[in-house]
């Protein structure tokens, strides 16, 4: 008889098993946001039932999120080197869900023609997307330098570094919010016309990447503070938030400028 507690997939699972509520709290959190909040409110009719789903939503979720994010940075994986393997396949996931949403923009610009954007839409700032993708792209090589200043011992660096980076990103989510406050005092809201729901869609699913990537770096910097850091944590992270810059490059070249 073989020792599983000796061999094979058994043994990484005999010492030590993790054991997390953010899974669980994300779950719920998603559930009192997305159906309980808009069947109350699109099909009942309460918006104060919505609004408390939605608060709950959101405090479940952000719980979750940040649970999350601190176990990864601060703990050790089970199995050696998984990591890597993990934020390549979410990576492809999250990429064919802006596929998705990108073909769906390619369809309602195709099908018009020479009458896009439709009537209704505001004339845009170019100016403001430009200066947020310098934002977003410096941020990458912030958090580069904040990797490579950790990897050589330098903590004081790292942190500058990653605060110059944090400061980048929370710049770029400012832009995006002024924006939507800018066009929503004009009337231009995601129900105004079919490009308006194309671009709060695609703006706004990247803006929440951004917003992860943000919280994920608080993480990296909790981790790092209290001598307790994963260091492929701080690498996918790394990953992540170059694949949200790149993302960009598509968003605003397709929502501003075609």
């Amino acid at each position: 008889m073989t020792d599983h507690a000796h061999t094979g997939v058994g043994a990484v699972h005999a010492g030590h098993w993790e054991v997390s509520w953010a899974p669980i709290a994300i779950a719920f959190g998603a559930l009192f946001l997305v159906p309980l909040t808009f069947t109350s409110l699109l099909v009942y009719h309460l918006p104060l039932l919505a609004i408390l789903f939605a608060g709950v939503g959101v405090v479940l979720t952000m719980a979750g999120i940040g649970r999350w994010i601190y176990e990864g940075a601060t703990q050790q994986g089970v199995i050696s080197n998984v990591s890597p393997v993990g934020i390549g396949v979410f990576i492809i996931g999250e990429a064919l869900i802006f596929i998705g949403l990108f073909a769906s923009y390619w369809v309602l610009r195709l099908g018009t023609g020479v009458n896009w954007p439709p009537a209704g839409t505001p004339e845009f700032n170019k100016v403001l997307p430009l200066a947020m993708t310098v934002l977003l792209v410096a941020s990458s090589f912030t958090y580069h330098m904040a990797e490579t200043r950790l990897h050589k011992g330098d903590r004081g660096g790292f942190f500058s570094a990653l605060g110059i980076t944090l400061l980048l990103g929370a710049a770029f989510l400012s832009c995006t919010i002024y924006e939507y406050v800018h066009l929503y005092s004009e009337g231009f809201t995601p129900g105004t016309n079919q490009y308006s729901a194309a671009f709060f869609s695609l703006t706004g699913f990247h803006a929440s990447h951004v917003f992860v990537g943000l919280a994920t770096f608080l993480g990296v910097a909790w981790g790092v503070a209290r001598n307790k850091i994963n260091p492929l944590f701080v690498m996918v992270a790394g990953i992540y938030w170059h694949f949200v810059d790149v993302v960009w490059f598509f968003v605003a070249s397709q929502v501003y400028f075609w």
